[in-house]
């Protein structure tokens, strides 16, 4: 078996143009300061906090870079509640048990010559370092990324649902690419740096500390000629007039008050099902029939309904 070619990296993050182009040819249409962006995280040495609606394509951004580049994701899914032992590290405990064990059965040796309890202590004291050492450390996704000699792709997401506990455990990562573990002192990385990405739904705002450590990107809803860009390399088997009028009738519905908007990922599920059911053109009974796979909530497909001629006569003639 062959083994994969290695992407040139030197060549893809010599120029904003070559990043955008080695991303389109990873089927990541975006704009010119998405590329700009992720040239600037690498040479700056900067992460970049990505911000906008659900079903942009932040997520799919730090993974099309990881494959773009040939670096390891590693990805940690932020929630309230998460802490260092699941994002940074955690100790082995069985394995300290087991090795506590052994110690209690190896006492003897251990203490062979000891004079006294105060010696006894003394010589127990020099096994207390063997327990909280990198033998028993379990490296979470925050220190498995320093600890890729060769770089990675850190992706952190959805960091606006964790708590600003969380935040604070970050600044040190994110300003130095190092982290401290009071057991064993500071861990940096191990070669290059990672690329950091932290995505965020605006459901709150992250803290000026983490801001001014990133560099910013918003990724609004895409304009019908991208989006229709989109649907083009993710599904290039759709007819170019079907393709123009599921993009307009998407458009049409993201301009009413909906409680769940349809993001690019559910327009690229939507043109699937279309092209899985020989649709040709839009009309509003087959728009009615598949609406549910753009719209996740039976209050807005009912909002809609009463709207279906009207958006897909608009859809059709859209020009």
């Amino acid at each position: 078996m062959t083994e994969p070619l290695v992407p040139n990296r030197t060549e893809i993050l010599s120029s904003v143009d070559h990043v955008q182009e080695a991303l389109q040819r990873h089927r990541y249409i975006g704009t010119s300061r998405i590329a700009t962006v992720v040239y600037l995280a690498f040479h700056l040495r900067k992460p970049v906090l990505v911000e906008g609606p659900p079903g942009v394509g932040k997520t799919e951004l730090a993974k099309t870079t990881a494959r773009m580049l040939g670096l390891p994701l590693i990805r940690l899914q932020c929630y309230e509640g998460l802490d260092e032992a699941k994002a940074l590290y955690e100790w082995k405990y069985g394995k300290q048990l087991l090795y506590i064990q052994v110690l209690k059965e190896k006492l003897d040796d251990a203490l062979g010559g000891a004079r006294g309890l105060k010696e006894s202590v003394q010589r127990l004291h020099q096994h207390d370092d063997i327990f909280f050492s990198e033998a028993f450390l379990e490296p979470r996704p925050l220190l498995k990324a320093l600890r890729e000699a060769d770089g990675s792709v850190l992706l952190i997401d959805e960091i606006d649902k964790s708590d600003q506990e969380f935040e604070s455990l970050l600044l040190e990562m994110l300003s130095d690419y190092q982290v401290t573990i009071p057991e064993i002192g500071t861990i940096a990385a191990a070669g290059q740096p990672p690329i950091v990405f932290l995505t965020s739904n605006n459901t709150r705002e992250v803290s000026d500390a983490l801001k001014r450590r990133c560099l910013h990107l918003y990724i609004p809803f895409p304009d019908a000629k991208l989006e229709q860009q989109i649907i083009q390399t993710r599904v290039p088997e759709i007819a170019v007039e079907l393709r123009r009028q599921l993009v307009a009738f998407v458009q049409a519905l993201r301009e009413l008050d909906l409680r769940k908007t349809p993001a690019i990922s559910e327009t690229i599920d939507w043109a699937r099902t279309l092209l899985l059911l020989h649709i040709d053109a839009l009309d509003a009974e087959w728009v009615r029939e598949t609406l549910n796979v753009l719209l996740k909530f039976q209050d807005d497909i009912d909002r809609v309904e009463p709207q279906l001629p009207a958006l897909t006569r608009r859809a059709v003639g859209a020009r």
